[in-house]
């Protein structure tokens, strides 16, 4: 099947490791050229070289007001345009309720929150029909995770501000995406595992509730939000899609 990605160009926020990466890889697979993110400048340079002449590095963090024009003027000056962008930050810290500090839920606001609001709203005013939005979020948006609080109180916050966003710019022909990881077999989620006493038996405790009786793959969540940014899914708008194994049970 023909996505229809060829020579489109997207900006990938949070790209050099994970999932962010993985959509980056897929993006360009398909023909895409990407605009990738990331905090340290050295990593960027690298992923992005590793993916080729289609894809460019830019370190920003996605917490800076001035990210979002930057990164939409480097798409335009390096590759001619800008078609979308897919809007990935790494996990705020874990803990419970009583282990978070005023500082860490405040600058996982202005990373997670805040800074995903901000890129969107300028990706809104810079796209035209054709154009999309996409948000890496969480199974949490639907079921809080235990142990991940701060995720727990922004992601579901964030799913609403996408949904309003696409009731909003659906006349203009935007389209606004989330979709929903669970058990990816990522850094981000081998160190969260990493953290109980026995990581082997909470991988296999973890696995055994997820029908499809694994983890999913990195390139699989990236195949996913490829084909949410394409033209092929054209007239998919407003929609949370779970990447999960089969994870989430309701409709």
């Amino acid at each position: 099947m023909d996505l229809g990605l060829k020579d489109r160009v997207y900006v990938v926020t949070g790209a050099t490791r994970g999932l962010g990466n993985a959509a980056a890889r897929e993006l360009v697979a398909d023909g895409a050229k990407v605009v990738l993110t990331g905090r340290d400048e050295e990593r960027t340079g690298a992923a992005a070289a590793e993916l080729g002449a289609n894809a460019v590095g830019v370190a920003v963090d996605n917490a800076d007001p001035e990210a979002a024009a930057r990164l939409i003027a480097v798409a335009r000056e390096h590759f001619g345009g800008f078609d979308g962008i897919l809007v990935s930050v790494g996990g705020p810290p874990a803990g419970f309720v009583a282990d978070n500090t005023d500082e860490q839920w405040q600058a996982a606001f202005e990373s997670v929150f805040l800074g995903a609001v901000r890129l969107a709203r300028a990706a809104a005013a810079a796209l035209e029909a054709g154009g999309v939005i996409g948000f890496v979020l969480s199974g949490s948006v639907h079921e809080p995770i235990p142990g991940l609080t701060i995720s727990n109180g922004l992601r579901p916050g964030l799913a609403g501000f996408a949904k309003s966003l696409a009731d909003e710019l659906g006349p203009r022909g935007i389209r606004v995406v989330g979709l929903l990881p669970a058990r990816i077999d990522t850094d981000r989620v081998r160190e969260l595992d990493g953290m109980s006493a026995d990581p082997e038996a909470t991988r296999a405790a973890n696995e055994s509730r997820i029908p499809l009786r694994r983890y999913g793959a990195p390139e699989e969540f990236g195949r996913a939000a490829a084909f949410l940014l394409s033209p092929a899914a054209s007239y998919l708008t407003g929609i949370m899609l779970p990447v999960d194994g089969g994870m989430r049970h309701g409709f």
